[in-house]
């Protein structure tokens, strides 16, 4: 894929990489802030001018996924990957708080998903994954990850 091409394909979750699943941004204006901002900062971008304003986490999830052909490494962004976790990121951040061990069961969960995606070229020329930018799971039993957390036994 060169340009601005999209392709859609049919594919499996191989892997979930754990070590990062969102970032944190200004709530007004989506832009990256880092991860030690205070929940209440001064955003610096010209949309804010300069204002306090509070964050909010956003998806950035990293897949190894597995086509016919092919295995190849792709990122969803916070759209996308509200689709196959059924909440926000922030509720998310929040759930794996109180269950340390939630990231890691989310992944084991996501493996095997079948999944019908669209994967469109970075806008960006530094990003070096392409981008699922539509998910939609092919299994008519799926559930979303935050459902099936809530079902595990935590005690």
């Amino acid at each position: 894929m060169q340009g601005n091409e999209s392709t859609r394909l049919v594919c499996s979750i191989l892997a979930m990489d754990q070590s990062c699943f969102s970032y944190k941004v200004c709530r007004f204006c989506e832009t990256p802030v880092p991860d030690d901002t205070p929940a209440e900062f001064i955003c610096k971008n010209r949309k804010c001018a300069g204002r306090r304003r509070s964050s909010k986490r956003l998806f950035r999830l990293l897949f190894s996924i597995g086509t016919e052909t092919r295995v190849m490494n792709v990122v969803a962004f916070d759209r996308a990957a509200q689709v196959i976790f059924g909440c926000s990121a922030q509720e998310f951040f929040d759930f794996s708080i109180l269950h340390p061990c939630a990231v890691k069961i989310a992944s084991k969960v996501l493996v095997g998903e079948l999944l019908k995606v669209t994967l469109n070229t970075p806008k960006r020329g530094k990003a070096e994954h392409l981008r699922m930018t539509n998910i939609v799971p092919m299994s008519s039993d799926f559930e979303p990850v935050i459902e099936t957390l809530k079902k595990v036994d935590w005690s």
